[in-house]
């Protein structure tokens, strides 16, 4: 290799090591929120510098130590290394739409394409979102529920990360804390950042099929514990709870006087429950960005006229989807055909099947629990049979320079060692990708490197 080819490599390492380290500290709350040092100060002075009015920004809430799944997904991507002539598989991101396999039902993309050739819905909507809109969600909703929501219930959202920030947004004072499921979704945990939430986490368990530590969050909650988040199905871990476990959330959230923000199925059964969902995984319409933000509390046991005045004034600043695409809404909602359904729930199980399986071949990862809902599942790394891989950061960083793969590493959903891997992705791009994984492993194992 020739002197500049040397000095290339060098380069190239201490970039990879650089966007490591950065990942790491950033989630092992190392990075400390930047302040103005006293030099800097001196010689703003020195200089006749004017400190601007933003710039006390810096004193607001702490979020360098949180990072986003999307966020930590563009730095893999920065690493892959496009010399080596491998087609990139990526199954960290849950949006089975690039694939193929996975489309959108026919009555979903007529109904949009009906609305803007419409031109009735050029204009801006009703701030709450359009009443047909939120009747129709109303009315999908209410099938599996002992009585019926009705429009005014509903409210419509930029998909279910606008939905989960007006949650917490509405329920956020000062002193509150909430609490979230480790592993869990980081966007909660950023959200709440934001609003001046405290966080609090209670354990999901793997060997009970990463059902919720009911104790852990007997002992958390207190007289300024605001909410309790539900994921069920649930991202990261694929998990499905039973009915019996659900009621069991339930009555402790009755006993406690939390209410639940439920993430997509929870509202049937308990009292005070904000139900937040979208159309984006059950449709294949990630980019749509249509959710809502429904109140499920038919005793008015949490839900006052004051926040309910409160919730319409906070959404009078917000931004909701697209009107056309509100539009098509009810049409979507009433007319997709049950095949659609089923047919994406045969591609996931099947996808689900072969994903176990090939996680079976690789001796360094370990699956817990079969996955059940939901589109990805945990994996347990073990580090003592591979040689030059310190953690589960090093080993996502690593496989994608050397394999063009993807995946998640789990201290990004709050475990530490562990993967999250998303297998809602064509088949032959999933036994791809997990054979490179395979193949991986072996070359960095330390049993082979011991013989």
């Amino acid at each position: 290799m020739t002197f500049q080819g040397l000095e290339r490599v060098k380069r190239e390492e201490h970039r990879i090591r650089d966007l490591k380290t950065t990942v790491a500290l950033i989630l092992q709350d190392k990075i400390k929120r930047p302040g103005v040092q006293k030099e800097e100060e001196e010689e703003e002075m020195e200089n006749g510098t004017k400190k601007w009015g933003f710039e006390d920004a810096e004193n607001g809430p702490d979020t360098t130590t949180t990072i986003t799944i999307k966020g930590l997904i563009s730095l893999l991507m920065a690493n892959i290394d496009e010399g080596n002539n491998k087609r990139l598989i990526s199954l960290g991101m849950g949006d089975p739409s690039v694939y193929t396999c996975f489309h959108t039902s026919h009555v979903a993309t007529e109904s949009v394409v009906d609305a803007v050739e419409s031109n009735k819905y050029n204009g801006y909507a009703p701030t709450s979102g359009l009443p047909q809109a939120r009747k129709a969600i109303a009315e999908y909703l209410s099938r599996d529920l002992p009585y019926k929501l009705s429009l005014d219930d509903v409210f419509i959202t930029s998909g279910c990360t606008q939905a989960i920030d007006v949650a917490l947004s509405i329920l956020a004072r000062p002193g509150a804390n909430i609490l979230i499921p480790n592993p869990g979704f980081p966007i909660y945990q950023l959200s709440a950042s934001f609003r001046g939430l405290e966080v609090r986490y209670y354990d999901l368990l793997p060997e009970k099929g990463w059902e919720a530590d009911l104790d852990a969050i007997k002992a958390l909650a207190d007289q300024n514990t605001v909410a309790l988040v539900i994921i069920n199905p649930n991202n990261p871990c694929g998990s499905v709870y039973s009915y019996q476990h659900l009621k069991k959330i339930a009555e402790t959230a009755r006993k406690l006087s939390i209410p639940v923000i439920a993430d997509e199925v929870y509202g049937h059964l308990a009292f005070g429950v904000l139900t937040l969902g979208s159309l984006s995984k059950r449709w294949i319409v990630p980019g749509w960005r249509l959710g809502w933000f429904v109140i499920t509390d038919p005793s008015c046991l949490f839900i006052t006229p004051k926040i309910v005045e409160r919730l319409k004034k906070y959404f009078d600043i917000l931004g909701g989807p697209a009107t056309f695409i509100q539009a098509a809404v009810p049409r979507i909602m009433e007319q997709t055909d049950g095949t659609f359904f089923k047919k994406t729930i045969n591609i996931l199980k099947q996808a689900s099947d072969i994903c176990l399986e090939k996680v079976q071949e690789i001796p360094c990862i370990t699956c817990p629990h079969k996955p059940e809902g939901s589109m990805a599942v945990m994996v347990k790394l073990n580090l003592s049979l591979l040689e030059d891989i310190n953690d589960d950061i090093d080993f996502c960083f690593k496989l994608a320079k050397e394999e063009s793969v993807i995946i998640l590493p789990g201290v990004a959903v709050g475990l530490k060692n562990w993967l999250r891997i998303t297998f809602a992705a064509d088949p032959s791009f999933l036994e791809e990708g997990l054979e490179r994984i395979k193949s991986f492993y072996h070359r960095h194992s330390n049993i082979q490197h011991s013989n």
